[in-house]
């Protein structure tokens, strides 16, 4: 079941719909919470990228994951969000980490719980490396809990670097974590 909040108020398109602007990259994004009411956490945020200079036509199902790397936390919930921007890569990234902060967010060290995290996972066919961003999203193809919501939205979805489409690196993905769909 996917986000019913974003397809009852019509913010999405419809499948199928050649509303999509080929001026605009598509893009990809993760979002994922594990403190408070993780949920509207990740409702508001993905309402806030609407005013921030983007569409969103696509988001998954919300799922339910356990802690990678730092496991001694609350699990999160994790979604993704297929979009179009008009914002320039680092712009876009500013804008997120804005969201982040105006919902109260706080990373006190890598990989602990937070409020909200907010990622960049693919900017259209794009490869970008500087010290603040990287995309392709750096351990993207590592996480089920981002390849699950991804592979869900765009099967078929595949970057230039990568091997594979979305759905198939999820079946052959080595990480075992529980991800569990709402």
């Amino acid at each position: 079941m996917r986000c019913p909040l974003f397809v009852a108020q019509g913010e999405l398109d419809s499948p199928g719909s050649s509303a999509h602007n080929p001026k605009m990259p598509t893009v990809y994004l993760s979002l994922g919470s594990n403190l408070g009411d993780r949920e509207a956490t990740l409702r508001t945020a993905i309402a806030a990228l609407l005013p921030a200079g983007g569409r969103v036509r696509q988001v998954s199902s919300i799922y339910e994951t356990e802690p990678v790397d730092f496991l001694d936390q609350p699990w999160f919930l994790n979604c993704v969000v297929e979009a179009e921007t008009e914002m320039e890569p680092h712009a876009l990234l500013q804008s997120l980490r804005a969201i982040e902060s105006q919902l109260g967010s706080q990373k006190e060290f890598a990989k602990g719980p937070r409020k909200l995290d907010l990622d960049i996972l693919l900017y259209g066919d794009e490869t970008i490396a500087t010290p603040d961003l990287q995309i392709p999203h750096p351990r993207m193809l590592q996480r089920r809990f981002v390849l699950a919501p991804l592979a869900e939205i765009a099967p078929n979805l595949r970057h230039p670097s990568w091997q594979a489409t979305a759905s198939t690196l999820l079946t052959h993905l080595s990480d075992r974590s529980q991800v569990r769909r709402l």
